[in-house]
């Protein structure tokens, strides 16, 4: 061979061995992949699925088991290794990567282990059922997010969300050996699924050694998302009257949004919920309109506004907002900001545009939003009457990459029993089958508290019971899913009880121009009269007895503040009251409300009534007491009690609640105080 052509081979032979090295997808290309804003942007090779616990008697649409809710007991098989039997979780046979596990259980104990490549013995093994005892120590709270209701100890409540990706070359098995198999075992993996020919590294305590510094990197850069300050800046500010509109042509040719940030100022606290709401962001690029989306809901927080933060998304709950996700064009595009509310107000937008690579994979930012109000749903033990509900409907190619649920819950309890369901492309049954709502925004056990996350959160939840405000959101780094012609993404309308639901769903997904989402939202929607949110109801004139410390009480009596708003069929003050246990006949509580004129007052005070209540006597500055008997067959306000019309004594009024019997229908001694009201005597205020 001549020394030239020797020398070519030699050349080959390394290349291909570079670029092949180059090709290999390792524990620490993903975490990389995990950070990058880019890489959404572009169509992947690989497709996404999900195993669920979710009920095994799911099997075909329009009949009743379709709705089935025993979510806790679902699972592959069960198998014999080595004398133990063994539930398969989890079970792929190609080249893949666990994207996401999310585990929640009423007790945490029994035993996980991972099988990698065919191995017959356990490559990885996890004591509990428990993804924060994985067992590498550098592991934060970035990759792995422990739920709001974990409780620490082995047989207790708790539930944990794990997005370390753990690679695997030619299959993965995930069994959980189960010490009681009487209690519900809640999971979801999320999983990649690569071409045959794909060069995966598997996971191994060896290469989680070697990618302890990234494994930390990432952990930290995920809680703390950076900013993109470079590039092209443009900016601009001006005051917004009712349907104007702040319009930012972008620099022409292959660029990206790399970061937009919208601020609104100058709203007044009482109007800032329903101004954020219709205040709209609208993008085209290269010549197709791609985002129409509220700010509220756009910023992932949903009607009100609150703060949020996450990988994509940061809002301080006062009108300023920033985005961080990346969108692409080739020749042109237009950010605007519409205000179609009747307030003027000042918005101030900052763009950062950068550089971007386009190739054929490259995909357009898409977001849209979508709203339906009083959606009925039914409890979960009358599945004959649940209904799926649309929550997005893509045709054309694409990946989904997050989602904002954003709801008024009319109903008393919890609504969010139902699962999500995603069918993908031509699928007859979704690749994506969930086991609940808040399960689904990696969150557990209902009803929820606010919380955010990197990939998600709850920004609001009003009430302990549910009612009223809700929304959750949730982003994919990681656990996107791809699709070529369609994505139909469906979810239960269930809950603990018959109610309804007004919803609002954003979605957030990368697709090509001809995509098209189905069923969106626009103007009408967007101006729509919201629900009062129940918290902010006060009778007039009123002082809440719970944000006030008696100024006396009898020892037996405890206090504490009762949530009253899963009572819909009364109104209490702040919907809320202060609930005396443990009385006795003669025990008593008093409270003094001060800073009174020496005029004359009436004095009302409003309590509640219930089948546990008993017959109270109440008196003002220790005049002749009003008796009350508090009993009722269901929960209901007392209305306004007249007391009597008085002076105050120093300006203050002295009211003394004393037990003093009970009604022989009764079943307790219970007291329950809403609020009471003052108001000089030739005040006029309507009276229920």
């Amino acid at each position: 061979m001549k020394k030239h052509s020797l020398l070519l081979f030699i050349l080959l032979i390394l290349v291909t061995q570079t670029n092949k090295a180059a090709d290999i997808i390792t524990l620490e290309t993903l975490l990389d992949e995990m950070i990058s804003f880019d890489n959404v942007t572009k169509f992947p090779i690989y497709i996404s699925g999900q195993q669920s616990s979710y009920d095994r008697k799911s099997k075909t649409p329009g009949n009743a088991d379709w709705f089935a809710n025993s979510d806790g007991f679902g699972w592959i098989r069960t198998e014999e290794n080595n004398g133990r039997t063994e539930k398969v979780l989890f079970e792929q046979s190609a080249p893949g990567v666990i994207t996401r596990i999310w585990l929640t259980t009423n007790e945490k104990n029994g035993t996980i282990r991972f099988y990698f490549d065919g191995n017959k013995e356990p490559d990885w093994v996890i004591t509990g059922y428990d993804m924060t005892k994985f067992g590498l120590p550098c592991i934060g709270k970035g990759l792995c997010q422990p739920h709001t209701s974990y409780q620490s100890g082995t047989d207790t409540r708790g539930g944990s969300t794990f997005f370390m990706p753990i690679p695997y070359s030619k299959s993965c098995k995930v069994t959980y050996e189960d010490p009681k198999s009487d209690v519900p075992r809640y999971y979801h993996f999320n999983y990649r699924k690569y071409p045959e020919n794909t060069q995966i590294e598997t996971f191994s305590q060896e290469v989680a050694d070697r990618a302890k510094e990234k494994i930390i990197l990432v952990n930290n850069r995920l809680l703390n998302p950076p900013s993109f300050g470079g590039g092209e800046v443009i900016k601009k500010c001006q005051a917004l009257s009712e349907n104007n509109s702040i319009e930012c042509d972008l620099p022409t040719g292959v660029h990206a949004v790399r970061r937009l940030n919208i601020s609104v100022k100058n709203i007044d606290n009482d109007i800032y919920q329903k101004i954020m709401r219709q205040i709209v962001i609208q993008a085209e690029f290269d010549g197709k309109k791609t985002v129409w989306v509220p700010l509220s809901d756009f910023s992932g927080a949903g009607y009100g506004a609150p703060a949020v933060k996450s990988w994509y998304m940061t809002a301080d709950g006062r009108g300023n907002i920033e985005s961080r996700w990346i969108m692409p064009y080739k020749k042109n595009g237009k950010i605007k900001i519409i205000n179609y509310s009747k307030y003027e107000v000042d918005v101030d937008v900052t763009i950062h545009i950068g550089d971007i690579e386009w190739d054929d994979n490259t995909l357009y930012f898409h977001s849209s939003w979508k709203q339906e109000v009083k959606i009925p749903f039914y409890p979960y033990y009358q599945p004959e009457k649940c209904k799926d509900w649309n929550f997005a409907y893509i045709t054309g190619k694409g990946v989904f990459v997050g989602d904002v649920l954003s709801l008024f819950n009319h109903a008393p309890s919890w609504y969010g029993e139902g699962d999500e369901k995603i069918w993908v492309d031509d699928e007859t049954f979704p690749s994506h089958f969930g086991t609940g709502t808040e399960d689904y925004y990696n969150s557990s056990w209902a009803p929820v508290v606010p919380f955010d996350t990197p990939f998600g959160g709850a920004p609001r939840a009003d009430l302990p019971s549910s009612h009223a405000y809700n929304t959750f959101f949730r982003t994919r780094n990681l656990d996107g899913i791809p699709f070529n012609h369609k994505f139909k993404f469906d979810i239960e309308m269930m809950g603990w009880q018959e109610g309804k639901s007004d919803y609002a769903t954003t979605i957030y997904w990368y697709g090509e121009k001809n995509a098209e989402l189905n069923n969106t939202s626009g103007i009408n929607e967007v101006l729509r009269i919201m629900p009062a949110n129940p918290k902010d109801f006060k009778y007039p004139n009123s002082a809440e007895f719970e944000t006030k410390n008696p100024s006396e009480k009898t020892s037996r009596i405890s206090i504490e503040t009762q949530d009253m708003s899963g009572y819909t069929n009364d109104r209490w003050s702040n919907c809320a009251q202060t609930l005396c246990r443990n009385a006795q006949i003669n025990d008593y509580i008093k409270y003094t409300f001060s800073g009174f004129k020496n005029k004359k007052y009436r004095v009302m005070i409003r309590m509640t009534k219930a089948i546990d209540y008993g017959i109270v006597s109440v008196s003002v500055n220790n005049n002749i007491p009003v008796v009350v008997d508090c009993y009722n067959n269901g929960v209901i306000n007392t209305g306004s009690i007249n007391l009597g019309d008085y002076i105050p004594q120093n300006g203050n009024f002295e009211i003394t609640i004393k037990l003093t019997g009970k009604n022989t229908s009764s079943t307790g001694t219970l007291i329950g105080l809403d609020c009471i009201q003052i108001v000089e005597t030739n005040f006029k205020m309507a009276m229920r």
